[in-house]
């Protein structure tokens, strides 16, 4: 069997031709690792773990030669985010202050997906400490995207969405603050799930901002998103932030369509400032959803136009606390635009945060009221495709540049400030053959219903089997 044909399906396809022995777990692992290598130019890993992952798949198949398993990833080759804990090993979170840290321990997401069979093949490159939305990494190189390498590929799980996209591995662990899976969700052509705040522990990952921090399974479908989130999810007593519910069975329901589900259209703002091949691949998207039985309502949220200064707040204030020390002692060893903005930070106002705090507050209640006559809430993930490398400024509207870090903040905010759980799934591409995101925002704990509407989406769309012509066969 070729890479190709063994790198091509999707999780839970794989998961199940491993169960009936069919598909080797070393064999799986060693045509990861040749992806790995093939897609080098992309900068998309900071660290391989190829011994230990060769090692794991020969135990994983002794296992299940033996009637073992241990669970719905068994076998499976995953990557994790560069700021998430393994044990021993290289966790840089992208930057050259953590270059030589080796954790005393594994995050509690890396037990779990240990738990449940899963082989750790990689820590994937990330916008430096994940305050960035691009990627562009000064330490370790910047990251770029498959489906043009000279193009950013989002940020800051960057590294993450290109190896899901180049199917070096068959998911991957991101973490979103202000948006930091579902943006390479979209600009890779993946699917990326951002949780309910507390659904998934952090215990073990380098936060940027604690109020908003989560991590979350990226993946080709959303039923492998689902398979991942199921692993991950449930209450932890190391995190104070854990919500104190037990886990899920996110693949449950799966099967259920959309048939009478209301997708809400936020009146002035799903629509709106968005360049025009986006707008086209979301009305597209919205018409597959009504035909296969959804139905669209007009919603409003009276005081949504304050979002972007609100997270731009929150993100400034709560990473320079952390970093306080460091920024005294170690200001050179910081990357230019990650210093500036925690030196930004610094100089907000205690009444600044407290404000954005009471929006917060506000939008919260505003957004659970458009979601009482709404099962969900629909936008695009980004209101433009990939951009340039190095870009710092982005045209929406044509002869309008704005800045990039707000531009790329206008729809995932959302819930990054309402701690609601939202999903970005590919629903197209534009004309220079860009991968297009929409996304889906859902009730507190709700994941459920989102991973529900994005397979019943991806039944009816095949954006998400298209492969970047980076790694396209032939």
């Amino acid at each position: 069997m070729s890479d190709d044909d063994m790198l091509d399906r999707s999780l839970t396809a794989t998961a199940a031709l491993v169960a009936d022995r069919q598909v080797s777990p070393v064999e799986l692992v060693e045509a990861a690792l040749r992806r790995i290598e093939l897609i080098d130019e992309t900068n998309a890993y900071i660290s391989v773990l190829a011994d230990d992952a060769l090692a794991v798949a020969r135990a994983s198949e002794t296992m299940i030669a033996a009637g073992h398993r241990l669970g719905p990833l068994h076998g499976v080759p995953v990557a994790l985010k560069d700021n998430i804990d393994v044990r021993d090993r290289p966790s840089t979170a992208g930057a050259k202050i953590l270059a030589d840290h080796r954790p005393a321990a594994d995050a509690t997401v890396v037990k779990r997906l240990r738990a449940a069979g899963a082989i750790l093949v990689g820590k994937t490159n990330m916008h430096e400490f994940a305050w960035g939305g691009t990627s562009a990494n000064p330490h370790y190189g910047s990251v770029t995207n498959p489906w043009d390498t000279t193009r950013m590929p989002g940020g800051s799980s960057g590294g993450s969405g290109v190896a899901v996209a180049t199917r070096s591995c068959f998911a991957a662990l991101g973490t979103d603050t202000g948006g930091s899976i579902r943006l390479p969700s979209a600009l890779n052509g993946i699917t990326g799930l951002r949780p309910t705040i507390g659904r998934v522990p952090n215990t073990g990952v380098v936060p940027l901002a604690w109020s908003m921090d989560t991590v979350g399974p990226m993946a080709r479908t959303a039923a492998d998103c689902a398979v991942v989130l199921t692993a991950l999810a449930g209450h932890d007593a190391d995190d104070a932030g854990s919500a104190d519910r037990s886990a899920e069975d996110y693949s449950r329901d799966l099967a259920l369509g959309v048939d009478g589900l209301r997708i809400g259209i936020i009146e002035g703002y799903s629509l709106h400032h968005v360049q025009p091949g986006v707008e086209k691949a979301l009305r597209i998207a919205l018409e597959t959803l009504t035909d296969l039985g959804a139905r669209t309502t007009e919603v409003s949220i009276a005081d949504i136009e304050g979002n972007i200064s609100a997270q731009l707040t929150v993100e400034a204030a709560e990473p320079s606390t952390y970093h306080q020390r460091w920024l005294r002692e170690r200001p050179e060893d910081y990357g230019d635009d990650v210093r500036l903005l925690l030196e930004a930070g610094e100089l907000l106002l205690a009444t600044q945060y407290l404000q954005a705090q009471r929006y917060r507050a506000l939008l919260r209640r505003q957004t659970l009221a458009a979601l009482s006559r709404a099962d969900v809430l629909v936008c695009p993930t980004l209101p433009f495709t990939a951009t340039p490398l190095g870009e710092v400024m982005v045209e929406i509207i044509e002869g309008a540049p704005e800045d990039m870090l707000s531009a790329i903040m206008q729809f995932t905010g959302l819930p990054s400030l309402t701690g609601l759980p939202a999903i970005s799934v590919p629903c197209g591409f534009d004309d220079a053959g860009l991968p297009i995101g929409v996304q889906l925002i859902g009730r507190p704990f709700a994941e459920a219903t989102l991973l529900r509407i994005g397979a019943a989406f991806q039944s009816g769309t095949d954006f998400h089997t298209r492969v970047p012509p980076l790694v396209a066969p032939g």
